[in-house]
């Protein structure tokens, strides 16, 4: 598909005598379009194909717009509003270049670059919501230092190639010097101070001085120094963006400080919060990062009297915690709370999720465990406790399971939560837990209703909450990260944790310790089909002499990673895999992908069978068929 649209844009630029493409530059156009990213991070691509090729500047610059031709006809994922607005740009820009001679013009910048500098324009107006125009407007870019090096007569500058690995693995990090926004764009940079801009932030010339009334009464001068000054609204002290202050007030501000909002609703905190420039009350800690605040600097406190609730300014507004709403001078929102059953009598209710029939409640703690008998909101086996059961069919939940609200706040995002039942719901993509690495297929799940936002939590994962507790632990933890942030498990090293990387963390200053929600949504005490005691989930001492070997495989256990552990002296010990399986929370005889892959039961065969990729018979507790094909797991 790329060589025909590549084809017919070469095929026009050459009827129409713009330029002559030889043999052995179509076939550099075509080989550098084949292996092309067409990705924001892309830098520089014009100068990297002078680098490859023996191009001249003119026949560059047709490449480059060949490129711009391409994009336009693509039609996959592609928004046509983006390509209405550069349409015409192209149009235009054909006929000027088709009309001169630029090796023969000593300045042909002027009509030649108001388009271009048109197409940037635009590129960078859409770049927050429309990568293609994002794109474009970089491409634009590059167009003008290509007629900037003909009109120099020196030809693109090339890239130090000995230094820019290093740099490009330090772009992820660097943040523009006057927006804070990440470089994912054209953008300038010195090496010598660190420095770095966006390219639509050096058309912005700054403002010498600012009247802000609603952080300080007096005018604001704009104070460029590489000197770090504390901020008197965030409290934090740095200089990698302009600073604006009062002199005889001692007053000072970061540029970015002054959007931040008044009143908002963040995730951790049930009421609003609202700005105050300094704290009454004695000594405080934030409820977001656990340090102390400083009173004499500006931060968020609780709405609510008697509520003693605050915030720095920048943990309030973290992506993860705050939504970006600005509430001030906006009523409050009473939330309906929905009862997730009908009481029907003492004892007996009609569940939303099972509304046919009715549930009964189950208290009888001498039952016999049965590992097949699973609940069906979070697939796992009622190990102790009471649940409810249906009194017609096998339908059953445990008590606490059946009491989940309908809605949520939850503290690792900012967006208000619904709880569904995924039973027999087909899905067009499967996709894991935003907290844990597990399939969302079956049972509840709280999934968030906001456009464009497919945040959905396990209801092991929703029951979580700080300060977090565990045995095994003497310090509380609590969920400290930062967006962004990527803190290791102490527990599974990683293997058990989701692409949001959000971990309970220990506070003392002197432990490491973080435990990610995979690990943290293990059940802590579990029953073994040999053993008639409760095992409870153990971390081990790696410096322990004690060895340790699994009921099931007879393997070694590593006791840094958690397992499982008879509570009386039955010397019964289990991998947390081999006790509760490798892929959990799905259900036997569900389906994943369109019906197509099919989740099996692997405890009812006099020989389990043997998977079709490690050739090894299925050791866990389900398998999976596809085209009459076995898996052991989903990996």
């Amino acid at each position: 598909g790329k060589a025909v649209n590549v084809r017919s844009a070469s095929n026009y630029i050459y009827t129409n005598k713009i330029v002559s493409c030889k043999d052995k530059e179509y076939d550099s156009y075509t080989h550098y379009l084949h292996n092309l990213s067409y990705d924001s991070n892309t830098l520089s691509f014009g100068r990297q194909l002078s680098m490859d090729s023996d191009l001249d500047s003119e026949s560059e610059l047709m490449f480059v717009i060949s490129q711009l031709i391409y994009v336009l006809s693509l039609e996959n994922d592609r928004k046509w509003e983006t390509k209405s607005k550069f349409a015409p740009f192209v149009i235009q820009l054909f006929v000027l270049v088709g009309s001169m001679d630029l090796d023969s013009q000593p300045k042909p910048e002027s009509q030649f670059m108001s388009l271009i500098k048109t197409a940037i324009s635009l590129g960078s107006s859409d770049s927050d919501s429309d990568p293609d125009s994002l794109w474009l407007g970089s491409l634009a870019t590059e167009m003008m230092s290509l007629i900037s090096s003909v009109e120099s007569g020196l030809g693109p500058k090339k890239l130090e190639l000995e230094s820019e690995p290093e740099f490009m693995l330090l772009i992820d990090d660097m943040k523009c010097y006057c927006c804070y926004k990440h470089l994912d764009e054209t953008f300038y940079y010195c090496w010598a101070c660190d420095f770095a801009i966006r390219f639509t932030c050096v058309q912005k010339q700054p403002d010498l001085s600012v009247d802000h009334m609603k952080w300080h009464r007096h005018t604001l001068s704009l104070f460029p120094t590489q000197t770090p000054f504390t901020c008197s609204v965030c409290a934090l002290r740095h200089s990698k963006g302009p600073l604006y202050i009062c002199p005889p007030c001692d007053f000072a501000v970061h540029q970015r400080c002054f959007n931040l909002p008044q009143v908002i609703r963040i995730s951790r905190h049930p009421h609003r919060i609202s700005f105050t420039t300094s704290f009454d009350q004695g000594d405080l800690y934030c409820a977001i990062c656990r340090r102390s605040i400083d009173n004499d600097y500006g931060g968020y406190s609780c709405i609510k009297d008697g509520c003693l609730y605050a915030t720095h300014s920048r943990c309030g507004t973290q992506r993860n915690v705050w939504d970006g709403k600005e509430l001030e001078g906006e009523p409050e929102e009473v939330e309906e709370d929905v009862e997730p059953f009908v009481r029907i009598s003492n004892g007996i209710i009609q569940h939303f999720s099972h509304e046919h029939h009715h549930l009964r409640l189950d208290e009888n703690t001498d039952r016999d465990y049965d590992e097949n008998k699973l609940c069906q909101a979070c697939i796992t086996p009622i190990y102790f406790g009471n649940f409810y059961s249906c009194m017609q069919c096998d339908y059953i939940l445990h008590q606490t399971c059946a009491n989940f609200s309908r809605k949520m706040h939850h503290p690792i995002h900012p967006h208000l939560l619904t709880l569904v039942n995924y039973e027999g719901v087909v899905k067009d993509t499967e996709r894991a837990c935003s907290a844990c690495p597990w399939f969302c297929t079956t049972g509840f799940v709280y999934e968030c209703n906001e456009e464009g936002c497919y945040f959905q939590l396990h209801v092991q994962c929703s029951a979580i909450s700080e300060p977090l507790i565990r045995e095994n632990h003497m310090h509380l933890l609590f969920l400290t990260s930062k967006a962004r942030e990527d803190r290791g498990c102490y527990v599974c090293r990683g293997s058990r944790q989701s692409n949001t990387r959000q971990t309970f963390n220990c506070i003392d200053e002197e432990c490491y310790f973080s435990l990610c929600y995979g690990c943290a949504s293990l059940p802590q005490a579990v029953r073994y089909k040999h053993d008639k005691h409760m095992l409870s989930l153990t971390y081990g001492d790696e410096t322990s002499n004690m060895a340790y070997w699994c009921e099931a495989c007879e393997g070694k256990i590593n006791l840094k990673e958690g397992f499982y552990m008879c509570d009386e002296n039955c010397c019964v010990t289990l991998h947390i895999t081999c006790m509760l399986g490798k892929d959990l929370y799905l259900k036997p005889g569900s389906s994943l992908i369109y019906k197509a892959v099919h989740v099996l039961s692997n405890n009812h065969h006099m020989s389990r069978p043997i998977c079709s990729k490690c050739k090894k018979r299925c050791p866990q507790k389900i398998l999976f068929k596809y085209s009459g094909l076995i898996a052991c797991s989903i990996s």
